[in-house]
């Protein structure tokens, strides 16, 4: 399945109007249906994938939302997610795409949540030196595919970094994400899966170097 059916849309669409249990299971069957085309398109990004880079796992999150701590008590997800996983410890970074109607549907890549360690590697990788990863911002071809990058970051300086360091904006980031939106229409083109492949190809210059960062010492000396 390498296209997204239109039926994942107009069963999202209705049960955004309807998310409750009853008619979530009344209406089970047609889940189970787009489901699986769903799962047939992941797979199909995966294949892709696999033509480029080196990636070992996909997972496909469940519709059923965790609503023990949240303050939203609905039941169901109104999208589905995959995040693609990168081989490791050598490959760094993941994939995420994300199909949810109403133009909601994005691609994602980079780091959502780097573990202490890598945080601190990375932080001070910036304050050593930073130019290779603006060189890689500042790309033409790298920017039209992604944009700037983004990511949760600490208000002035994380503890044991100048907040007047000239690499702060990069160096008080808690997350290094790219992100790339796409329209409803966008998503149920023939063309879609082929974009997300060539976009997700586009970033190898970023993981090629953050898995060197993060896989060696401030000294250039492997960790593996």
């Amino acid at each position: 399945m390498k296209t997204v059916s239109a039926n994942v849309f107009k069963f999202f669409k209705q049960l955004e109007q309807n998310n409750n249990r009853d008619w979530f299971n009344e209406h089970k069957k047609e889940f189970k249906a787009v489901e699986k085309d769903i799962k047939g398109f992941y797979n199909s990004v995966l294949e892709t994938l696999k033509t480029h880079d080196e990636v070992d796992k996909l997972k496909i999150f469940r519709i059923y939302r965790d609503v023990r701590f949240s303050k939203n008590k609905l039941p169901y997800k109104t999208h589905f997610g995959g995040a693609f996983h990168r081989v490791k410890p050598q490959l760094r970074g993941g994939y995420y795409v994300h199909i949810q109607p109403n133009n909601e549907s994005f691609i994602a890549t980079g780091f959502w949540e780097p573990n202490p360690a890598d945080l601190l590697r990375i932080r001070k990788e910036f304050e050593m030196d930073a130019s290779e990863m603006r060189a890689i911002l500042k790309d033409e071809k790298f920017k039209n595919n992604w944009g700037a990058l983004v990511g949760d970051e600490v208000k002035t300086a994380p503890k044991g970094f100048s907040k007047d360091h000239e690499n702060i904006d990069l160096i008080k980031k808690k997350q290094y994400i790219f992100i790339r939106k796409y329209t409803d229409a966008q998503v149920l083109d023939e063309g879609f899966i082929d974009d997300v492949g060539l976009a997700f190809k586009a970033i190898r210059p970023y993981f090629n170097y953050m898995s060197d960062v993060l896989t060696t010492n401030l000294n250039g000396e492997s960790l593996l």
